[in-house]
């Protein structure tokens, strides 16, 4: 301890029982019952250097807890990171369902929302191309309600007896354990090209949206279908949505593998970050509804979860803000033992025939019983609703509840016939009576059939490089693929999606390209491939083997990241390259200005402590070039200063960084003779005018003196449109 420097051994044993007596924060240490422990730094022995005592019981009490400490993690999202928030609903929606927390503008009801990535164990990277979960639990004063989702809207698969076999081909291969938090694999993609009705969901997930910039910037969606029930008893099936104020924002997949060595908790600690500065995220709940009369009206069946509803054909109703202002006490006791169900609903919400759904709703709660340890994890403080429990459950492992009397039955007299049953009037759940017939059978409905045309519209809505960018994925994951015919079964099935996405996948993974057909006809072709190997179209789920042909001219613009919100910089992150020598004055400037547009910068320079700048004190550094990287910012600046420019051009690490940040797109301006260093960096940036360069808006330069107000202008308009991605179509700068 600092405190004992200079003291001899009599000062310092009076010392340290002085602290032992009274501690700084005015707790002792305790077992776990309560008892206090004079000495926690050595066992109990016979004799100084003589065997530890079995009668230790402080031992004995703190080495078992640790033994025990670890949980099993989840099957599935097992990767997570959390915080606690609070809903708001805008306006009153007895129209559409009784459920009490959406009835009230001025309530605020608690909520704790928990992201994760899906395929990858709890020490794997963030920034994995995966789907990402997206689970909120409303703390309600009607019991606890669950929306269990993720950030992409559809599944793979239509009907969960599926679900095992889905993620036994995800996970790392049993024989050898690789990869890990990877879908680039034969088993994977072996399941998926037998698999037809998954193809919706690969290009969604090789899109920019299985890699997003962070869990603030992307979206968040119900996936099943449900259904909302109002106080008269009308039901309308829905489709949840979260809408971030922030915008739907990616990296590019270069950015996310060097993230996942140079921070592989990127996602976790942009979240975490981002709460602690009051950048607090914002989400909006949007409704998407249709009327149960007209459940059959549409393209699509809305109960299948390999689908979309298109926004343009079923508008989507935002109804409410779910904001999150705080970040867990414990990551333990709150974000890992957190416990998420589907069949959490309170009365005014109930569930559809979707066949996923049905399946998660015994899924989820006997994945709890397992992973928590019984059947009482409800009564874990992260899961316990604000609402007083009563009922006749007793007993269990882990039980926290202590019920007082003899009873513990219903129904009774000897307790009053308490708990009772609350009628619907009085607040009880009632399940929605729907009829229900129909003889018993293993069977697909023929309008689930169509597995190609909404992964044609979703591929027809992108941009050029959002198209470009599922092109480069796909050659990636599946030129990691041995097995030929599998890589030939993939393309097939592309080529009912797209014959020019076909084509491009093919020239890059080595497999002749299809043949020049129409798309009836390559879905056909694909699925005569998948036959081939089960001999039984039930087995891969399809009951339509000619489903019926995408229109590859109709777009849905929703479903188009280019499209999502711009305009701000709130939150983005900066990074600053500077030396010694640096002109104060234009990075004191800079700083302002991104400061006021609610942006933050972080001063990179070659050593930490504090640098030298002409004209201002002394500069600390926040991160070091070779402790960081571009990767870890939305932007770039690089002032002005002689001295600060030659030592950055000699720092092969400047010129990297400078390099890094041009191939991903990103905004990056200069002013002075900071200009000197992108042109060090191969970047060609002739003296500007304080704005972008014509051929590049993101590349904002300036040498004169006066010019810093126009750049840091331009800049922050640049930063704001996420990245340039006309760079990517230009010959790349290694890096």
């Amino acid at each position: 301890m600092a405190w004992e420097a200079g003291l001899d051994e009599q000062s310092k044993q009076q010392a340290l029982d002085a602290f032992r007596e009274t501690p700084p924060d005015g707790e002792y240490l305790t077992s776990n019952t309560g008892v206090k422990v004079s000495d926690d730094q050595n066992s109990l022995k016979a004799g100084v250097r003589g065997p530890t005592l079995m009668e230790d019981f402080l031992l004995r009490e703190k080495i078992t807890h640790f033994d025990h400490e670890r949980i099993p993690e989840r099957v599935v999202h097992a990767r997570g990171s959390a915080a606690h928030g609070f809903f708001q609903v805008y306006e009153p929606l007895a129209d559409i369902t009784a459920a009490r927390f959406l009835q009230d503008p001025a309530a605020k009801t608690p909520v704790f929302l928990r992201f994760s990535t899906v395929a990858g164990s709890r020490g794997s990277a963030d920034t994995a191309r995966d789907v990402r979960g997206f689970a909120v639990k409303f703390y309600t004063e009607e019991g606890n309600f669950d929306l269990v989702g993720n950030n992409i809207p559809v599944f793979f698969i239509q009907d969960a007896i599926k679900f095992p076999d889905l993620i036994h081909a995800a996970k790392p291969e049993p024989h050898n354990e690789i990869p890990q938090a990877q879908t680039a694999h034969d088993t994977f993609w072996d399941f998926i090209s037998l698999t037809p009705e998954a193809m919706h969901m690969i290009v969604w997930v090789m899109s920019d949206r299985g890699i997003p910039r962070s869990y603030r910037m992307m979206e968040g969606f119900g996936v099943n279908t449900f259904r909302l029930v109002n106080a008269k008893g009308e039901a309308r099936f829905v489709k949840f949505h979260w809408k971030p104020l922030l915008g739907v924002h990616s990296l590019v997949w270069d950015e996310a593998q060097k993230l996942g060595g140079k921070d592989p908790d990127f996602h976790r600690r942009d979240l975490w970050d981002a709460i602690e500065q009051g950048d607090f995220p914002e989400w909006e709940l949007g409704f998407q509804l249709i009327e149960e009369a007209d459940e059959l009206k549409f393209g699509f069946d809305p109960l299948d979860a390999t689908k979309i509803w298109p926004e343009d054909v079923v508008p989507v109703r935002r109804v409410g803000k779910l904001t999150l202002n705080r970040n867990p006490d414990n990551f333990f006791a709150e974000t890992e033992q957190v416990a998420f169900h589907t069949g959490h609903v309170v009365p005014g919400i109930d569930f559809s025939n979707d066949p996923l759904l049905q399946g998660r709703l015994f899924s989820y709660l006997d994945t709890q019983l397992t992973r928590l340890g019984g059947p009482n994890f409800n009564e874990i403080p992260i899961n316990r609703p604000i609402v007083e429990v009563h009922n006749n459950q007793r007993d269990g492992i882990m039980r926290t509840t202590i019920n007082p009397g003899r009873v513990g039955y219903f129904p009774n007299s000897l307790g009053g016939g308490c708990p009772m049953q609350a009628p619907g009037a009085k607040g009880g759940f009632v399940s929605q009576p729907a009829r229900v017939e129909g003889q018993k059978i293993r069977e697909r409905s023929p309008s689930f059939g169509d597995h190609y045309s909404q992964a044609t519209l979703f591929y027809s809505s992108m941009s050029t490089p959002e198209q470009e960018h599922i092109v480069q994925a796909l050659q990636f994951e599946l030129g990691k693929v041995e097995t030929v015919a599998i890589r030939e079964r993939m393309v097939a099935h592309l080529a009912g999606i797209d014959a020019d996405l076909a084509k491009q996948v093919a020239l890059g993974i080595g497999v002749a390209a299809p043949r020049k057909m129409d798309a009836a006809t390559a879905v056909k072709r694909a699925s005569e491939l998948v036959l081939e190997v089960t001999n039984d179209g039930a087995t891969v789920g399809t009951n339509d083997l000619t489903a019926a042909e995408g229109d590859p001219t109709r777009k849905a613009p929703a479903l188009s990241m280019m499209d999502t919100v711009k305009g701000s910089v709130k939150s983005r992150k900066v990074a600053i390259l500077a030396a010694d020598g640096v002109n104060g004055s234009e990075v004191a400037a800079m700083k302002q200005a991104l400061a006021d547009a609610g942006a933050h910068t972080k001063v990179i320079a070659p050593h930490l402590g504090t640098i030298q700048a002409e004209g201002s004190e002394p500069l600390p550094v926040d991160m070091t070039l070779a402790g960081s990287g571009s990767v870890m910012f939305d932007a770039i600046y690089v002032p002005g200063g002689a001295k600060s420019v030659q030592a950055l051009r000699a720092q092969g690490d400047a010129i990297h960084f400078v390099n890094e940040a041009f191939r991903h797109c990103k905004a990056i301006a200069a002013t002075g003779e900071g200009v000197e260093l992108l042109a060090a960096s191969g970047i060609a940036a002739a003296a500007g005018n304080g704005g972008g360069l014509p051929d590049d808006p993101a590349l904002i330069v300036g040498r004169a003196a006066g010019e810093a107000a126009n750049v840091s202008k331009a800049f922050i308009q640049a930063i704001a449109q996420h990245r340039n991605y006309a760079r990517q179509r230009k010959e790349m700068i290694p890096a």
